[in-house]
């Protein structure tokens, strides 16, 4: 079965960026030889609207049947809220709970990103998955793309 990844902006940037490249380069391997399908949103098209052009073109070299879309819906734009009600983040940080519950509704394997500050955080992550539980959703698996690329058969 091949993995879905939801990527957020920050996997984007990364692919540029001098000290997250080299794993975000693995992880965009894996997807151009179909081992995982990345889940991408219109959140995330919306994001990369402001971003540099080089960042912004960078998943337009693929085809879009390649990715798993998914929309922002009022669902994911409540469990959001409810990150936020709950104080698992601040209100600054909606664009990343939006990100979560996207993921989280849609069932994806895992959520990719390089923010650890607000997702790739281990009490953060416990607070996201206390919220998803108690609401009736299941658990979130969120890693960064270190943990998510192949070191071979050793």
């Amino acid at each position: 079965m091949i993995q879905r990844i939801y990527i957020d902006t920050s996997i984007v940037g990364g692919y540029f960026d001098d000290e997250f490249k080299e794993a975000t380069i693995s992880l965009f391997g894996r997807f151009e030889s179909s081992e995982v399908t990345f889940v991408v949103s219109n959140l995330l098209e919306l994001e990369l609207l402001n971003a540099p052009t080089h960042v912004r073109e960078l998943l337009l070299k693929y085809p879009t049947d390649k990715f798993q879309r998914v929309e922002l819906t009022e669902e994911a734009m409540n469990l959001a809220n409810s990150y936020i009600a709950e104080k698992v983040v601040g209100p600054t940080s909606l664009e990343d709970c939006r990100h979560i519950a996207l993921a989280t509704i849609n069932k994806v394997d895992v959520l990719a990103s390089w923010n650890f500050k607000h997702i790739v955080n281990l009490d953060r992550i416990k607070g996201y998955n206390s919220v998803n539980l108690r609401l009736g959703y299941s658990m979130i698996e969120i890693r960064s793309p270190k943990d998510l690329i192949k070191y071979g058969n050793d």
